[in-house]
């Protein structure tokens, strides 16, 4: 083990105050957040985030989807950089932790690190910047990871500035309108870092307190319109009747019979119904379905989606309405890199930080980012596994602990001059 007085620890006041601070912006009152993408809430957040990159010598970057950085050059232009970061978006009537904890770590990660290369006389050798991913959540816009998406080549900046919300309401204007279209270049990382809360119960029920994610699985994004008859409830007699919301109902138990077939190998959800003209007095004319099916292995996406297209006409036809899949956005399963993954754990053992090596079924900004560059998400527990809930929450001794970890990351990569080979096998 690494001895303890060579260790940096996050500033700790420094972390909690941000941690405190964010969550003042949308704050529902009982602990949770809610500010959904390029809201007012959300456009709060980030003005104050901004602010304070700036206030500490950042230079701030706002890209052309949106995505925002903080730059701060503490080797020279030709330095390698490494970039650490989440989002400040949430989930309607969501956590606290969730995201802000990965963007506001890395600044109190990055800044610790700055004091302590200064108190030990070190001139560091890399750059580093802060990134803040416009809409990760995909709650108000979809598809999820969209501006690290675009950032990493996986999608098209046009598709994105076209999604739009349930009132019609399109990323292009609404960036435009929270002041956040940008034109800055985006920075060109050779390392991307994060840290998050877990969102499962895995890292409780095993006393660890670090988990690096080794995987994360593929998912599919699947949207089904059901088309029906709008009629009256009262009069229209049942066997006239084309109800969307039958038809869908019947998909949405199809949706969960697929994940019941394969155990603990597919993941499946529809959390979205759209409903039109969703009145209690109108058989409805038409539902819209946001099904996702999630899965460590590509061929268990294939299979379901296949036995999924299969199933709709049959389930369709009960209802007497029709059903299609007007859209799949997909996202491939794959691995994190492996020097990260080992760098976390030897910056967990150097602490004397219970670990394990777990995969993340949600979906993170890392995991559109790892298709360029290496990668890596590092977790801290949520108490009962809690996520996407008011009452997620990560006490501040974990939250901590991710932060030592984090820095201790930073450390080991910048005295390896961003040879991740080095800084994951290298002692300190």
């Amino acid at each position: 083990m690494t001895e303890t007085l060579d260790l940096a620890r996050i500033d700790a006041a420094l972390l909690q105050a941000l941690m405190e601070k964010q969550a003042e912006f949308g704050s529902t009152g009982d602990g949770g957040i809610d500010r959904p993408v390029l809201t007012d809430n959300h456009k709060a957040a980030r003005d104050w985030f901004r602010a304070e990159l700036a206030e500490r010598g950042y230079d701030v970057l706002v890209d052309n989807i949106g995505n925002l950085f903080g730059r701060i050059d503490l080797a020279g232009p030709d330095a390698p950089l490494v970039m650490i970061g989440s989002h400040l978006d949430s989930q309607p009537r969501g956590g606290r932790f969730d995201g802000a904890y990965g963007v506001v770590a890395a600044l109190a990660a990055i800044e610790t690190w700055r004091n302590e290369a200064k108190a030990r006389g070190e001139t560091p050798s890399c750059n580093y910047v802060i990134a803040d991913w416009m809409n990760e959540e995909g709650a108000r816009f979809q598809p999820s990871l969209l501006g690290s998406s675009v950032f990493a080549g996986g999608l098209t900046r046009e598709f994105a500035l076209a999604r739009t919300d349930r009132d019609g309401l399109s990323v292009e204007a609404e960036l435009n309108r929270t002041g956040y279209m940008g034109s800055d270049p985006a920075p060109q990382p050779d390392i991307y870092l994060e840290i998050h809360i877990e969102g499962d119960d895995k890292m409780e029920k095993a006393g660890a307190r670090i988990a690096p994610f080794v995987r994360h699985w593929g998912a599919l994004k699947v949207r089904i319109e059901v088309t029906g008859e709008q009629n009256h409830t009262g009069p229209t007699p049942m066997e006239d009747r084309h109800d969307a919301v039958l038809g869908a109902a019947y998909i949405i138990a199809k949706v969960r019979e697929l994940a019941d077939t394969a155990s603990d190998t597919l993941f499946t959800s529809v959390a979205r119904v759209d409903i039109s003209p969703n009145s209690p007095n109108i058989v409805p004319g038409k539902a819209i379905l946001f099904a996702e099916l999630r899965a460590p292995e590509p061929a268990m996406l294939e299979w379901s989606e296949a036995e999924l297209r299969a199933a709709l006409p049959g389930l369709a036809e009960k209802a007497a309405v029709s059903a299609e899949i007007v859209s799949v956005d997909r996202r491939p399963a794959g691995r994190f890199d492996a020097r990260l993954v080992a760098l976390a754990e030897r910056a967990a053992d150097d602490f004397g930080y219970p670990r394990i090596a777990i995969d993340t079924i949600g979906g993170h900004d890392a995991v559109a980012v790892n298709a360029i560059l290496p990668s890596i998400v590092v977790a801290v527990p949520s108490v009962n596994g809690v996520i996407h809930r008011n009452d997620e929450y990560t006490s501040p001794e974990d939250l901590n602990a991710g932060g030592d970890v984090l820095v201790e990351m930073i450390r080991r990569i910048d005295r390896a001059g961003g040879n991740l080979d080095k800084a994951a096998g290298a002692s300190a």
